[in-house]
């Protein structure tokens, strides 16, 4: 059974808003996978590429962290532009 993806052909919702949101709060993908190890999610920057490169499916747990991360909504961190 395929994976699902969305309706433009994405793996994941967030790609976009996480790059947004990382350069816009100054943190290279590295300074972000310290703060997420930090809170106890293990995401190297090597993940957080695949992400943002639309390579890696994103589990609801990575999301909820990157929420605490950056003090957003889920609707906020998933929003389709």
């Amino acid at each position: 059974m395929p994976k699902p993806r969305s309706d433009s052909g994405k793996k994941n919702l967030i790609s976009d808003n996480l790059i947004q949101l990382r350069k816009k709060h100054g943190l290279s993908q590295r300074d972000l996978s310290k703060k997420l190890q930090l809170i106890g999610c293990d995401m190297d920057k090597n993940v957080i590429t695949r992400i943002e490169t639309q390579k890696r499916y994103v589990t609801d747990i990575e999301i909820q962290k990157l929420c605490q991360i950056f003090n957003i909504t889920f609707e906020e961190l998933t929003k389709e532009k």
